[in-house]
């Protein structure tokens, strides 16, 4: 094939070149995915010109330096879900935080943004000449999309991640119910303070595997994090036996219920809570 042929050509390759990967089911890819997957008639040196050739018509999306998705404009194409597009740009990921409860139904807020968890350090474009003490969180503006990536210690991302189905062709990670469920205790700056966690223990009772949740809450290594979610339960009608492991922690100190507001209120000393909800953010 000649690559210096007028750009509609060009194009016209680049579609059958976007398609065998269709076929495949790379509807995420890489160049060299291309490459490998490229009709015969299609020389490899010149597919980066055709990748650049699709993007630039939309047919593609470039979704970083890379790695690209298809579109449905595509013959046999299709638009890749949101879930999918922040699971392959960063790996490890994994859905999780608001994304993950409104998966579950644990919530009615429509999330605006698409969160996931990664134990991989990361710069993302928007942190690139960020000043230092900046507000708001860092997000990926790709695909029409704002993703934020939270960074984790691994220990932390190996706990109750499953793999799902979104439909036939995607399978993607994300916290189970009751990961998320920890979460929610764990960094309940990430949903608007504790009071989210409490809606959620109070409005899923039934729903949600207490012992895993509490098996969770003692594997990831915090005590003042376990003591936070023990009570939380036991206020939501948890039973007594369900939350003896967390309650028999021995906790050196008092942890305030909400880390976002002041540490006063009252001292609960069985749990070494301080039930500081009414005090006002500091």
């Amino acid at each position: 094939m000649d690559d210096h042929l007028p750009g509609e050509y060009g194009l016209s390759a680049g579609i059958a070149l976007a398609g065998s990967l269709a076929d495949a089911g790379r509807y995420v890819f890489t160049p060299e995915d291309a490459v490998e997957l490229r009709p015969p008639d299609i020389r490899p040196e010149a597919v980066p010109r055709l990748l650049k050739s699709l993007a630039d018509a939309g047919w593609i999306v470039r979704l970083r330096r890379g790695l690209y998705a298809g579109t449905g404009r595509l013959p046999g194409g299709m638009d890749v879900p949101p879930f999918a597009i922040a699971t392959s740009m960063v790996k490890p990921s994994a859905i999780a935080h608001l994304s993950a409860l409104a998966h579950h139904g644990l919530t009615d807020q429509i999330p605006r943004v698409v969160s996931a968890i990664t134990s991989r350090k990361i710069v993302m474009p928007s942190m690139r000449g960020a000043r230092t003490g900046a507000d708001g969180p860092h997000l990926w503006h790709v695909a029409g999309l704002d993703v934020r990536y939270v960074v984790i210690v691994p220990k932390h991302f190996e706990l109750g991640i499953e793999m799902i189905w979104l439909d036939e062709r995607f399978r993607i990670p994300i916290t189970d119910r009751e990961r998320t469920v920890l979460d929610l205790f764990a960094m309940p700056r990430l949903f608007g303070g504790l009071g989210e966690g409490l809606r959620v223990l109070e409005g899923a009772q039934g729903e949600i595997d207490v012992p895993r949740l509490v098996g969770y809450a003692l594997r990831y290594g915090s005590i003042a994090v376990a003591k936070r979610l023990g009570w939380s339960l036991e206020a939501t009608g948890a039973s007594a036996g369900s939350l003896a492991p967390v309650l028999d922690l021995e906790a050196r100190s008092y942890s305030p219920l909400d880390p976002g507001r002041a540490r006063r209120g009252r001292y609960d000393r069985r749990w070494m809570i301080i039930d500081n909800r009414a005090e006002d953010r500091v």
